[in-house]
């Protein structure tokens, strides 16, 4: 399926879901990354949803995070279409920007190379590991940054696509992707 058609897709599809139901699905998804083999790693990064959008809850996975005491970056998005990495404190302040997402208003920068493990959020993704998100390249841009051997845990409301038919070399697969019911792994991961 082409990625527009999954985009339309799995939008109808979180426009539909209940409010408790994600509640429930972000509570699964936390406790399934529990299982991921990350947590000797001490650089994460995650998004904070878009509640708008009926984005999984990723507050139960910055719980865990806290409570096993790692550094938690936050993305900011530039002018020039990037994201910029934000170490959470408890200073930290946030500001939701153009697009509902929650950003740090400032604080301290890290480097994209320091980052350990990346939680991405996407739309849709399939068996390879490839994922579509909105359209706006933030996320393939900023791997680009990364080391290679960054692990990239997709979290994902429901489950794969057997194959997205429009990916080109941009676009970075993911090691993991985590859903409600499952943990799929990729090669290389």
């Amino acid at each position: 399926m082409l990625k527009k058609d999954l985009r339309s897709h799995y939008l109808a599809l979180r426009e539909s879901i209940s409010n408790a139901s994600l509640l429930n699905s972000s509570l699964s998804i936390a406790d399934s990354v529990l299982k991921l083999p990350l947590w000797t790693f001490d650089y994460f990064h995650i998004f904070l949803p878009i509640t708008e959008k009926k984005e999984l809850d990723t507050s139960f996975i910055l719980s865990i995070l806290q409570g096993k005491d790692k550094n938690i970056m936050l993305p900011k998005i530039t002018a020039e279409g990037f994201l910029r990495h934000y170490l959470l404190t408890d200073a930290t302040r946030l500001k939701k920007n153009k697009w509902n997402i929650p950003e740090p208003v400032d604080g301290i920068e890290v480097d994209a190379n320091k980052i350990d493990v990346v939680f991405l959020p996407l739309l849709a993704f399939d068996r390879k590991g490839n994922r579509v998100g909105y359209g706006k390249g933030f996320y393939d841009r900023f791997l680009t940054e990364c080391r290679n051997d960054v692990k990239k845990v997709g979290l994902s409301l429901f489950e794969a696509e057997d194959t997205i038919s429009d990916i080109n070399e941009a676009d970075i697969p993911l090691d993991y992707c985590v859903t409600p019911s499952k943990i799929y792994s990729f090669s290389g991961a």
